[in-house]
């Protein structure tokens, strides 16, 4: 369960580079402990550029990083108790399997993992607690690399080469060997990318299943909307270097606030429309009644129409009637592009198929209708973020 209390929060956050390319704006964020938070958004977006100052990667230009309500600008990555996993998971070829996860051990303190017992009394004494301690520390090194290994399914890889794993299992090596410190936060950019889709989908279940028995906070980057939508407690969506929304994964797909995200998250018909007045809004040549009011009468207004939730029927018996164009079977359903009389395209997801050509009507209850004030454009990023 997320809990309430804020582990990490970004204050007015703006990065630009050297050739003035500006990757974020003035970013206001905050992050909760135990949560699995997901920034979303197309390459460019400043997606990955904030997840590198939250590991300590970048510096922001203006704004404050805040850990515990403690600025740790000026902390060095390895002084954050974060842990990082990247598409590339550059694993140690030289290494097994075994070593592998147990290199971040291998850099503490080792009183940090075996307190020693007592003092020595002499030097003998010293020797014999001197052996005690180093046998003390192999067993629990190999405790808890065994205990990561069950917790990502790598028990029995202990001695393999990491060169004779499949890209699954060594993704499966770089978060085990990521989490063996036990940080408090996990970043992941994109670690999924080079997995093929099954796998791809596999993972997502297994990750979130990883983070919600860990108790730790996932801060996750991905351009895949699937992903965000099957993983994450709170989505952050992205922009050209903004956030345009936050939310849980139901409220951004039932509720975009822009056209970006509903474009961007799901498949969506944009239309432009006229706000007629509260609860009445006109688009595709016709009057809808709406759930929606407060956009003031005859305002310019965008409408979100979800392909899943127009209703196909017989000409002349619903809302507005056109020509089916295309249908293309997608497994589950027969995705259609029906040309309305007014000269819109609507992409319609039923099924029951369509014959090309027929003429037929469409409708939607007002719940369906999504108005969105009119999006002011953003220049597009520059930068690969």
């Amino acid at each position: 369960m997320v809990q309430d209390m804020r582990l990490i929060e970004l204050k007015g956050i703006s990065k630009s580079f050297d050739d003035g390319t500006e990757a974020l704006s003035n970013i206001d964020l905050y992050i909760r402990k135990c949560e699995f938070i997901t920034l979303l958004g197309p390459s460019g977006c400043g997606k990955t550029t904030m997840l590198r100052i939250i590991g300590g990667f970048e510096y922001a230009t203006t704004g404050q990083l805040l850990f515990e309500g403690k600025d740790i600008a000026a902390v060095p990555p390895y002084r954050r108790r974060v842990n990082t996993v990247f598409q590339k998971y550059a694993l140690f070829p030289h290494m097994n399997v075994f070593d592998n996860v147990a290199f971040g051990l291998t850099l503490k303190d080792a009183n940090e993992l075996v307190p020693e017992s007592r003092p020595a009394k002499n030097v003998i004494d010293g020797w014999i607690l001197k052996m005690k301690h180093k046998r003390a520390l192999k067993k629990e090194i190999e405790k808890r690399v065994s205990r990561m290994l069950k917790l990502v399914k790598m028990s029995g890889y202990e001695k393999r080469s990491v060169d004779a794993l499949s890209g699954g299992q060594q993704q499966r090596i770089a978060i085990a060997r990521a989490l063996i410190n036990e940080p408090e936060v996990l970043l992941l950019d994109e670690p999924l990318g080079a997995l093929d889709l099954k796998l791809r989908r596999e993972m997502q279940l297994e990750l979130k299943a990883m983070q919600q028995k860990l108790g730790i906070t996932f801060i996750y980057v991905t351009h895949d909307q699937e992903e965000a939508l099957t993983m994450s407690d709170t989505i952050v969506v992205m922009n050209s270097g903004r956030i345009q929304q936050i939310g849980d994964p139901k409220s951004i797909y039932d509720e975009p606030k822009n056209a970006f995200v509903a474009d961007f998250i799901g498949e969506s018909n944009i239309y432009d429309a006229r706000m007629i007045r509260d609860y009445r809004v006109e688009f595709c040549g016709t009057e809808f009644e709406c759930e929606d009011a407060g956009f003031g009468e005859n305002n310019p207004v965008d409408v979100v129409i979800r392909p899943e939730d127009w209703v196909v029927g017989n000409a002349g018996e619903g809302m507005a009637d056109g020509v089916v164009k295309s249908v293309i079977f997608k497994g589950v359903h027969y995705e259609m592009i029906i040309e309305l009389d007014s000269g819109d395209k609507c992409k319609v997801h039923s099924t029951v198929m369509q014959a090309e050509g027929s003429r037929v009507s469409l409708s939607v209850i007002p719940f369906n209708i999504h108005i969105m004030k009119k999006m002011q454009q953003v220049p597009p990023a520059a930068k690969e973020a």
